[in-house]
């Protein structure tokens, strides 16, 4: 059975877990430095929207982000969702550029509907960043009010927005399969 490690130390975690466990897998949170042994072993990843800033910190602080950067590094896939985006495009493992806040303050939060290479998805976008530059090693895969708001380097996706809060598992069933592979 496919196990995904969930980044837990702030942002929406809780619905990640979900989401995944709805689809069959098993969900390894990783929040404390002792997790941080476990992130070899396990078949994939998902960095959660919140607040970029701490997440990074805490991450660092707990000893997290490299074993978790190494990992993704030797293949492993991961979905990075609003903040998870910003810190794939931080450490190096998403070829991008991005601007954070890009969609405007909280009160500025709405749901829409995404084309995904050719695929529907409900978003949630909640002060997402947007994708302001692709490099040669990624694709832009999604846009919304002319930014690009999804993008895929590899088994690596990464989005502006939280396919988490909606039904939508379109994202969250690409991971698992690339997992799988």
């Amino acid at each position: 059975m496919t196990t995904v490690g969930v980044l837990a130390v702030q942002g929406g975690v809780a619905e990640h877990a979900e989401m995944i466990e709805s689809l069959g897998a098993r969900v390894r949170l990783l929040r404390r430095p002792a997790d941080a042994a476990d992130v070899p072993a396990l078949d994939a990843f998902v960095l959660p929207g919140g607040e970029s800033g701490p997440i990074d910190r805490l991450a660092g602080m707990f000893g997290l982000r490299r074993p978790l950067a190494e990992a993704i590094e030797r293949g492993a896939p991961v979905l990075g969702t609003c903040a998870g985006l910003i810190l794939l495009s931080r450490w190096g493992l998403l070829d991008v550029s991005v601007e954070r806040n890009a969609f405007g303050p909280q009160v500025c939060s709405a749901h829409a509907r995404v084309d995904w290479e050719g695929t529907p998805i409900d978003a949630a976008f909640i002060r997402g960043p947007k994708v302001t530059e692709v490099g040669p090693l990624a694709v832009a895969c999604a846009w919304h009010e002319g930014a690009i708001v999804g993008v895929r380097q590899g088994n690596r996706l990464g989005c502006s927005f939280h396919p988490e809060l909606t039904e939508d598992t379109t994202l969250h069933r690409r991971l698992l399969e690339a997992a799988a592979q």
